[in-house]
């Protein structure tokens, strides 16, 4: 039988897991603007110990963006959710 804890933070894991659910596409990376005259805004990713840039134009900028911040949300809610995990495992 479980406790008033234990359901609580089954709840609580319940709630981040929906919204998880509701973010959209996700890229991890930054938009970063190049130039110092004709600025231009592209999509910064490093991996392996490599940057790689896409050219983005003002067409996908606020694509880009928006999927980079969907990202950072990601994190967070899986930090939430990780916080919620442990407390879960010691009430068990």
């Amino acid at each position: 039988m479980e406790t008033k804890k234990v359901k609580e933070s089954r709840g609580k894991i319940a709630t981040v897991r929906a919204q998880m659910t509701k973010i959209g596409p996700v890229m991890r990376g930054s938009v970063v603007v190049i130039g110092t005259r004709n600025k231009q805004p592209y999509f910064s990713l490093n991996k392996d110990k490599k940057t790689h840039l896409i050219y983005l134009g003002r067409r996908r900028e606020g694509l880009a963006r928006e999927y980079s911040e969907n990202y950072q949300k990601l994190l967070n809610l899986i930090e939430k959710m990780t916080i919620l995990n442990m407390k879960l495992l010691k009430e068990i």
